[in-house]
């Protein structure tokens, strides 16, 4: 888009030039349509170029072949022990009554069932709510996520 535009600003103020030169000095009518056979002869190696541009950019695009990668260890590694800290097993998330409808909370007996580092959690993310009966505490997932915990399926 940008390069045809640039190509008749040139086209243009080539003709525009060579017609006022011409008329100043009085030329005839064969030096005017000769500059502008040499501007459509300009114009058409410029469009020629750009068509041969997008020949072998999409050339290359199509002879592209996916290679499936090389498989070098097919069992799946476990996760470091440092990194597995951080995981949270998803078994943990319930929906409480009194908390919210559709707000999903970890419970901290599964926590301190299922994941051995549940005395470490961020006391920042626990939370209070009355469920009609006593106040229950769990631990809200969001800001558990923003402390780098994350809750997986394990």
């Amino acid at each position: 888009m940008h390069r045809k535009f640039i190509a008749l600003i040139v086209a243009t103020a080539i003709a525009i030039t060579g017609v006022s030169a011409s008329q100043a000095r009085a030329a005839d009518t064969g030096d005017i349509l000769g500059g502008l056979a040499a501007i459509a002869i300009i114009g058409a190696a410029v469009n020629h170029y750009n068509k041969e541009k997008r020949k072998d950019r999409a050339s290359r695009q199509q002879h592209h072949v996916y290679k499936e990668p090389k498989v070098v260890h097919p069992h799946v590694r476990p996760v470091p022990k440092r990194v597995a800290r951080y995981d949270l097993p998803q078994r943990c998330l319930r929906t409480y009554k009194g908390y919210g409808p559709n707000r999903q909370l970890l419970g901290p007996k599964c926590l301190k069932k299922h994941y051995k580092h549940a005395n470490s959690l961020p006391k920042q993310c626990k939370v209070g709510f009355w469920n009609g009966k006593k106040v229950k505490r769990a631990y809200e997932p969001a800001c558990l996520r923003q402390q780098g915990y994350r809750v997986v399926y394990r």
